[in-house]
């Protein structure tokens, strides 16, 4: 029997008294690929954010590797938080700086002082999801699949057991999409849990894999065909 890496026990998430989500039960093992699927204010975000401590929960419990999110520290969190790989939909590259320089941003700050180290951390992460020669753009010169990739690569530098993505695919054409996705896939074989907020069907229909529908404030796992 597999010990899950996240395991949501009877979660309750409300905001202002208004009930997000009630009653989740889920686990989610090492090397899962998981879709949450849902409309846009169904509760997938605030999910993953509740397993990165970015909201709080109302009920129930949450571990997640070796951290109990209930009982964690405030001074643990950044420890819970670099076991986790985290993309966004809208990149949130820092502008101001160049690739490699918003890479070599994350790996400082989270504890890196060897520039050989470093240097040959981004050329790998880069490596990974298949992005050469951009170390020296900027941002903007980038095609927004491109500044997706670099997200990714951003989330694999601190190799981390657990990527989170909500809606990583949610400003890009299909078939950027679906690189996207094969990027994520490639990176679940090497033993990463990986799970997807969104809200495209088509991608699931091309990848299928686990599949956690979100609505009226509860999931429930679904065939999607």
């Amino acid at each position: 029997m597999n010990n899950p890496i996240i395991s949501i026990n009877n979660l309750h998430i409300s905001y202002n008294e208004n009930v997000i989500l009630k009653n989740i039960n889920l686990n989610i093992n090492k090397g899962d690929f998981i879709y949450f699927i849902g409309e846009t204010g169904s509760g997938k975000s605030s999910l993953l954010k509740s397993l990165y401590k970015g909201v709080d929960i109302s009920e129930g419990t949450i571990s997640v590797g070796e951290f109990n999110l209930n009982t964690i520290k405030k001074n643990k969190i950044a420890y819970l938080r670099r076991e986790l790989g985290i993309i966004f939909q809208d990149f949130q590259l820092l502008s101001d700086r160049n690739i490699y320089k918003n890479l070599d941003f994350v790996l400082r700050s989270t504890g890196w002082k060897d520039k050989h180290k470093i240097k040959n951390r981004i050329i790998e992460v880069l490596e990974t999801v298949h992005l050469t020669n951009v170390e020296k753009k900027m941002p903007y010169e980038l095609s927004g699949g491109e500044q997706q990739r670099v997200s990714i690569a951003r989330a694999l530098l601190n190799h981390p057991k657990i990527i989170l993505a909500d809606e990583p695919t949610g400003n890009l054409d299909p078939e950027k999409s679906n690189s996207i996705i094969e990027t994520m896939k490639e990176i679940n074989l090497n033993g990463t849990t990986v799970v997807i907020a969104t809200h495209d069907y088509s991608i699931i229909k091309t990848f299928p894999s686990t599949t956690y529908q979100f609505e009226n404030k509860e999931i429930k796992e679904v065939a999607i065909s």
